[in-house]
């Protein structure tokens, strides 16, 4: 009798060696046959499972927000202050462990990939960075009303530009500039002169 194959399992292997390839060499190393001895499998298959590279660049894509999310649910945890939260999400983005490096590096090589393609940081670069933006804000905007930030900043500009520091912090640790301890600091600095009412 044959043996039953799980195909999302099979299709998660192989999403899978893609991203160890972009963490490792970056994705302009990743073709499919490099991905195919990655995952261990053949090139037909992850032809079969994934028609194009593109297809199988979004599939890795998305599995790797998901595992962002996943982090910083456990990063948030019990959090329920704006404050907080805020702190969580933003702490748990910087390269500070194994894991955040793993991420960091690998949408660092996500982002290289399309910076030259307007048309695909369009359809795919911008949708889960808009979507953390308005977590900020919300939680921003929740920490104002409740008199924890002064009514007069602007928790739009405020959010915007905490993600960008937090990407560019990312960039200097993973660049040995400065480790994560002192990212961390660096952030604690900015929360704290943001959330003086």
């Amino acid at each position: 009798m044959a043996e039953k194959v799980d195909h999302e399992e099979r299709r998660r292997q192989i999403a899978e060696a893609l991203l160890r390839i972009a963490d490792t060499e970056g994705l302009q190393s990743a073709s499919m046959r490099a991905v195919a001895t990655e995952a261990g499998v053949s090139l037909r298959l992850v032809q079969y499972y994934f028609k194009t590279k593109e297809g199988l660049l979004l599939d890795a894509f998305a599995r790797l927000g998901g595992q962002l999310q996943a982090r910083m649910q456990r990063w948030i945890g019990d959090a329920r202050a704006p404050r907080e939260v805020v702190t969580a999400i933003l702490s748990c983005i910087l390269p500070t462990d194994a894991e955040s490096r793993r991420i960091t590096r690998t949408y660092t090589a996500y982002y290289t990939l399309v910076l030259n393609d307007a048309e695909a940081i369009g359809r795919h670069g911008v949708q889960q960075p808009d979507l953390l933006e308005g977590v900020v804000v919300k939680q921003l905007r929740a920490a104002q009303e409740a008199g924890g930030i002064a009514p007069e900043r602007d928790v739009e500009m405020a959010a915007a530009g905490l993600l960008a520091m937090v990407n560019g912090l990312g960039s200097s640790v993973l660049g040995g500039q400065r480790d994560g301890e002192q990212a961390l600091a660096i952030l604690t600095h900015h929360l704290d002169e943001l959330f003086r009412p």
